[in-house]
């Protein structure tokens, strides 16, 4: 008995390694650039197809890209750009 296993000839990539929500969460930035290894873009794409909290999350990813992309500096009232700029400043030290 071999101690490598052979995937069946009709059974999905992903099938004998399905992808969990919190390892597509972990993902989902690679698959969106499309860096994403062939393998692992199966198993997202079969994931996708059976979870609709996860296609929801991907279309929410996809949607903050989007608008976010379409800020400037200049949108970003002072105020708000020095708080956002505070809380990342005390992220980054803690």
């Amino acid at each position: 008995m071999s101690i490598f296993r052979r995937r069946r000839r009709n059974t999905p990539a992903g099938a004998a390694n399905p992808m969990p929500c919190r390892e597509l969460v972990q993902v989902v930035t690679g698959y969106l650039e499309g860096t994403l290894p062939e393998v692992d873009r199966v198993r997202f794409e079969e994931h996708l197809a059976a979870c609709p909290h996860c296609t929801a999350y991907l279309d929410q990813m996809r949607t903050t890209l989007r608008l976010a992309g379409r800020l400037t500096e200049d949108d970003i009232p002072e105020d708000t750009r020095e708080d956002l700029l505070q809380v990342y400043r005390a992220w980054k030290s803690a």
